[in-house]
């Protein structure tokens, strides 16, 4: 406990660069298993992923509802950065569009757990939500405005509509090993294209 007791007094100090590559990774680790294994894997399985042990995943997050927004928030983050990223580096807006979307799919496969899990809290789900949405909606409308400036898809499209016909796809995908909602996203996406 001695992490813990050194920094309580200066709580207001922003972290350093070490702690929060450090929380990163734990992050990382926790969104990955969380899309492969769902919120409620076993802690150990992320500690083994983040190359760390339990005790220092309960450090940075007493609580597995701790764990789980955290990564939500990471995750939105992440969501968010990657926009710009991707327009600058993919060979097309459209292309850039697609990418995004499967970034979104497993913000969305995270998220899906986090509504179980903050149940009871109303208030703080939907403080969550308006800042996904916050965050979200305008990284989207500027791909979909991109896609549409490049002649590659149509001009009418919004992005609210579009990440709500994404997440209503990718609804129950965990309940029925037939149903490939990454597929039906791939499919959602081409179908955008001009021809």
């Amino acid at each position: 406990m001695n992490d813990s007791d050194e920094g309580a007094g200066h709580a207001a100090r922003p972290k350093r660069a070490d702690a929060r590559r450090n929380e990163k990774t734990l992050l990382d680790a926790a969104a990955a298993i969380f899309v492969t294994s769902g919120v409620e894997a076993p802690v150990r399985d992320i500690a083994a992923k983040a190359g760390v042990g339990t005790a220092t995943i309960y450090r940075h997050f007493p609580t597995r509802a701790d764990l789980i927004i955290a990564v939500y928030r990471h995750q939105v983050e992440a969501c968010a950065e990657a926009g710009p990223a991707l327009l600058a580096s993919s060979a097309s807006p459209h292309a850039a569009l697609g990418r995004w979307i499967n970034l979104f799919v497993d913000f969305l496969v995270t998220k899906h757990g986090l509504a179980a899990v903050l149940q009871s809290d109303n208030a703080g789900f939907d403080t969550l939500h308006a800042y996904f949405l916050d965050r979200l909606v305008p990284v989207c409308a500027q791909l979909l405005e991109a896609a549409a400036a490049a002649g590659e898809i149509r001009s009418d499209m919004d992005a609210y509509e579009l990440m709500r016909g994404v997440g209503n796809l990718c609804i129950g995908a965990d309940h029925d090993p037939r149903y490939d909602a990454r597929r039906m996203v791939e499919l959602l996406i081409a179908g955008l294209r001009l021809h």
